[in-house]
């Protein structure tokens, strides 16, 4: 019998989300707008002098808490559609909020927006949800009271977080004890406050979205590279139109991949270098994606992208790729259930620290599809094969966006109906989520 248009999920009761098995995944897809940038370009845009006009806002759930709390701090915050003006204070303007900022369940929200309360001494106090409030502030809180800053937290770790006025905060040189962009963004943030200069010495890549849009200066240092910001750089309006969340188009990706019967497009792709690690890794295990109208959007690289199923291989990912793939290891991990042959993920224990402990998570969903697996402290061994058949199943999100989403393609190729927990989670980087899975079902 034909299906219409809602059956193939079925409807949300208590916010449960059924999927049915998919024979086969046709469309093309515009992409939620990326968060990492989203949130940036409204941070920036706040602390700098003029008036910046930034298209493709995302609305989703994180970036949209960066917006409410610059709006406390007195910025100027205009919103039309997908369309957001932002009117700068500088780096000298923003106010003494009255009220504690909720940042929701966004960790960039709160790292990044503490190094530029924390560098510019606006006394404040930083909430979050329960999800926000479990998850360890201590990286950005050691060095930037090594500056000067006026920082503290609960059990020395967690939200809420206190910022207080400073007597002046001093230049420094921090390497970098884990490739993280939301630890290297919060230190040079904070240095954009300092007469002296602030030098991040990064040795492992990270997402450079912050130096790119800020314009910051850089130099080669031994097997890395070395960042710096001080009170003497121009803060740059900022204005463009956000890329596609490379993030997003990572399931997508996958989904096309491993269904004998796909053709997906995908829409203004944001394809930063630092970003699309998973999109390299993919093309590793034999997936066939192919780049098209290759442009600039900004300081950023976009294109669109077309995917084709592949037969896919087994992997052994390089812990060099993982912290420009941390976020899409979930759904790499779904696709290499369908590999042939062993993959083995390490060096990847930065996943315990995430929205849930995404190791374990993605372990538990594994199992209940009938996947074989091995766990590990800092990984997982995959045990694939190209005609494995998922069992359904009720899947936990976990409350975690990107657990629900991934336990949704693998959901696709089952020969029965799952269904996926809390499935609104999707909303807090890609609202659409739902809506794009039945627009590919035809």
């Amino acid at each position: 019998m034909h299906k219409k248009p809602g059956d193939y999920f079925g409807t949300i009761r208590h916010m449960d989300q059924k999927v049915f098995p998919a024979k086969k995944l046709l469309g093309k897809i515009t992409l939620p707008p990326d968060k990492s940038i989203s949130h940036r370009s409204a941070l920036f845009a706040a602390i700098s002098s003029e008036i910046s006009t930034i298209q493709n806002y995302s609305p989703a759930a994180d970036p949209q808490s960066t917006l409410k709390c610059l709006a406390q701090l007195g910025v100027g915050v205009e919103k039309e559609g997908q369309t957001v003006t932002v009117s700068g204070v500088g780096r000298d303007g923003l106010k003494t909020p009255s009220e504690p900022l909720d940042c929701g369940n966004s960790g960039t929200t709160m790292r990044l927006l503490a190094g530029i309360l924390a560098g510019a001494g606006i006394e404040c106090e930083m909430v979050g949800d329960e999800s926000l409030s479990s998850r360890t502030m201590k990286r950005i809180i050691d060095p930037l009271k090594k500056m000067g800053c006026e920082i503290s937290a609960r059990d020395g770790e967690y939200a809420p977080l206190r910022i207080g006025q400073h007597h002046g905060i001093t230049g420094i040189r921090f390497p970098l004890p884990i490739a993280s962009a939301q630890l290297k963004s919060a230190v040079l943030l904070a240095g954009l406050f300092s007469d002296e200069p602030v030098e991040v010495v990064e040795n492992k890549q990270s997402r450079d979205h912050t130096e790119r849009l800020l314009q910051l200066k850089s130099e080669p240092y031994g097997m890395g590279k070395i960042i710096r910001s001080s009170r003497a750089d121009r803060i740059p309006a900022q204005n463009y139109s956000v890329p596609g969340d490379f993030s997003a188009a990572s399931f997508w990706l996958v989904a096309g991949s491993i269904h004998a019967q796909s053709s997906i497009q995908l829409e203004n792709v944001g394809m930063n270098p630092s970003r699309i690690a998973a999109l390299k890794i993919l093309e590793q295990m034999g997936a066939e994606i192919q780049p098209i109208n290759a442009r600039m959007e900004g300081k950023e690289p976009v294109a669109d992208l077309s995917v084709e199923p592949a037969k896919l291989s087994s992997i052994e990912l390089d812990p060099a790729f993982v912290p420009n793939c941390i976020d899409e290891l979930p759904i790499l991990m779904v696709a290499m259930c369908f590999a042939e042959g062993t993959s083995v993920i390490s060096g990847a224990e930065e996943l315990r620290h995430k929205e849930t402990d995404r190791l374990a998570a993605m372990e538990e969903i594994l199992v209940l599809s009938g996947a074989e697996i091995e766990s590990r402290p800092d990984g997982m061994i995959i045990h694939g094969k190209r005609n494995f058949v998922p069992e359904a199943a009720v899947f936990p999100s976990c409350h975690d966006h990107r657990m629900a989403m991934a336990a949704a393609v693998l959901a696709t190729r089952s020969n029965k109906i799952s269904e996926i927990k809390d499935a609104e989670c999707t909303a807090i980087s890609y609202p659409e989520f739902w809506t794009h899975l039945q627009e590919l079902y035809g």
